[in-house]
């Protein structure tokens, strides 16, 4: 087990209601293993972000910089492959009888 610290904070009153909230509702044993859980997601969400940027970097370092036209065109490639899947209201009204 992580050896745990004391930590005084200043928080958002809505982020300490939405926390009691998910500790009476089971998602959590108490406050602060929610928040600890929290602060666990945030590094990792920021350890992510770091090797998307160390990837990004080096791949623009080999190739050019990754263009807001390069983007656009992928995007419209993308949208031109994609398979639009809905329901339309016949079958929704179809499978309902």
């Amino acid at each position: 087990m992580a050896t745990k610290l004391r930590l005084s904070a200043s928080v958002d009153a809505k982020l300490i209601a939405a926390g009691q909230a998910a500790v009476t509702a089971g998602g959590a044993e108490n406050l602060s293993s929610w928040v600890n859980e929290a602060l666990t997601r945030q590094v990792e969400h920021d350890q992510k972000m770091q090797a998307l940027d160390d990837f990004i970097a080096q791949y623009e370092a080999e190739h050019g910089e990754i263009t807001q036209a390069d983007m656009d065109r992928v995007d419209r490639q993308d949208r031109a492959r994609a398979i639009v899947v809905r329901s339309s209201g016949a079958a929704t009204q179809q499978l309902a009888a």
